[in-house]
């Protein structure tokens, strides 16, 4: 079965940094478009970046861009997300993501930016 789990999330001050992983299993991983999704308090969950299977397309969500970069390893089944110049704004839970027909989800995982 699908499963994605998520880590490296954690308490961070503005302007610092963090790498969020994201472990994949049970499909093609290498055939596959992965997503970052993130949900803040009381607002809905949104894209924050997209790769497709290969690594040649990567899309961001405006706020995040040049700030923020998705990234894959298809021999490790893990992608990543690197976000610098981290702001109060992107305090979230984060969330892997894989459409196969249906969407799955990892479990999440929480980042605070906060002084």
């Amino acid at each position: 079965q699908v499963q994605l789990v998520e880590s490296g999330g954690g308490l961070v001050q503005p302007g610092g940094s963090l790498r969020l992983s994201c472990a994949a299993s049970g499909f093609t991983f290498s055939s596959a478009t992965m997503r970052w999704y993130r949900q803040a308090p009381g607002k809905e969950r949104e894209l924050v970046a997209t790769i497709t299977s290969a690594g040649g397309t990567r899309i961001y969500l405006d706020s995040v861009k040049g700030r923020f970069t998705i990234s894959r390893d298809n021999h490790k089944n893990m992608m990543y997300l690197q976000m610098n110049g981290l702001k109060p704004e992107d305090t979230a839970v984060y969330y892997c993501n894989v459409n196969r027909g249906v969407g799955y989800w990892g479990q999440g995982t929480q980042v605070t930016v906060s002084s």
